[in-house]
């Protein structure tokens, strides 16, 4: 697990809701609080689509940041910035096979139940901290390092400037 402090909230906010930087990630959950309060339960409700979309979501049981960021951008956007906002997103089951194999991390696939990144803003800082849970208990943390030195690759990448707390 490693926290990652934001040093430029403003770029970071643009990547998050303007643009497909974070659009493949799972949204677990999350809450903006604005004038009320706004929580975000991304689980997807299979009865609300058709037979045919239900049928292309067979694998997944979580709405994708990018079906959800138009809704969270119109709760942000305005003048005033909000009080505070919290996500969680999970890398794909796919990302995560991904990941396995190019770090050569020898947890198989079935027993790692995510891998988390958790955004909370305070109404003036801004951090990400990332989390790995498993099925099974291990005292090896090649996973948990790989994925944390995944999510610095990534924000680098992306232009995103931060700190590691």
């Amino acid at each position: 697990m490693t926290a990652l402090q934001i040093a430029d909230i403003k770029t970071f906010m643009k990547k998050l809701l303007l643009t497909d930087s974070f659009d493949r990630f799972l949204l677990l959950e999350g809450t903006v609080t604005t004038f009320n309060t706004f929580h975000i339960d991304g689980a997807l409700q299979k009865s609300y689509y058709t037979r045919e979309e239900q049928e292309l979501l067979t694998e997944r049981t979580l709405s994708l940041w990018g079906e959800v960021r138009p809704f969270c951008l119109e709760l942000i956007r305005g003048r005033r910035t909000p009080l505070s906002f919290r996500f969680t997103f999970r890398l794909s089951a796919s990302n995560t096979a991904r990941l396995l194999a190019q770090t050569g991390v020898s947890i198989p696939a079935d027993q790692v139940r995510g891998l988390l990144l958790n955004l909370r803003y305070d109404g003036q800082s801004l951090s990400c901290t990332t989390g790995t849970s498993l099925s099974v208990f291990t005292m090896d943390k090649k996973l948990d390092h790989a994925w944390d030195d995944m999510v610095q690759k990534y924000f680098r990448q992306q232009g995103i400037p931060f700190e590691t707390v």
